[in-house]
């Protein structure tokens, strides 16, 4: 009987309400920056067809490796690094279904802080062809950024916690619960031609491409709740 006594009462504890807290008060925050995107992201392919793929894979690596050492020769720590993208074979078929010849594609990819080294060094790495361009920020921007806006929307919060807990007459605030999202947005400029096109084209123009960087945006939000006192 005692046993069961115990076991009821305990049944009982556990569908109590737990107490309902007074003068809470929901708020929510932001912080947003912007800054200029300080990091570009160039990919150079080049294509090559033929009947025998092996002859289409040497003809691809050829290339590959003459503009990889005019790469190499530009290199520089954070200012402009390279290494190798995609590549592949591929068969092609006629109406029958049967394979008519094969098309290979390799890639490079440059990237870095110094959009000028990089744009002049693509310009000379014939026969490759620029087919992809991109700004962001790089890795250290983005973390001081981040760093940043968190910081000035957690000040933005409890400037408000505090000027709503003045408004109701109350002389401070107990923070209660909390949590902050992000939300990251900007001018990502991203350049695409047709590779074919571009390789005519560059041997008739070996100028730099035009590096403009665009502007990423950062916007953090603190949401929470706070008991005025």
């Amino acid at each position: 009987m005692l046993a069961w006594i115990g076991t009821g009462s305990a049944q009982a504890q556990a569908v109590m309400p737990a107490p309902v807290s007074a003068n809470v008060v929901q708020l929510a925050a932001s912080g947003f920056l912007d800054v200029q995107q300080d990091w570009m992201t160039l990919r150079l392919s080049v294509t090559r067809e033929g009947a025998d793929a092996a002859q289409v894979q040497s003809q691809l690596r050829t290339a590959l490796d003459s503009a990889l050492g005019i790469a190499k020769g530009a290199a520089a720590e954070q200012q402009l690094l390279v290494h190798s993208g995609n590549f592949g074979v591929y068969a092609r078929y006629d109406k029958a279904g049967k394979v008519s010849g094969w098309q290979g594609q390799g890639e490079l990819v440059l990237e870095g802080r110094d959009f000028t080294r990089i744009a002049r060094t693509a310009a000379q790495m014939q026969p490759l062809a620029v087919s992809n361009m991109v700004f962001s920020l790089s890795r250290e921007a983005q973390q001081q950024l981040e760093s940043d806006v968190q910081a000035l929307a957690i000040e933005r919060f409890q400037r408000r916690a505090g000027e709503v807990a003045k408004a109701f007459g109350f002389g401070a605030y107990e923070l209660k619960e909390v949590s902050i999202s992000s939300a990251d947005t900007g001018d990502e400029r991203v350049f695409r031609r047709q590779t074919m096109a571009m390789e005519a084209a560059s041997s008739l123009d070996k100028d730099p491409l035009p590096a403009e960087p665009g502007r990423s945006q950062l916007t953090v939000t603190v949401s929470g709740a706070v008991q005025l006192k």
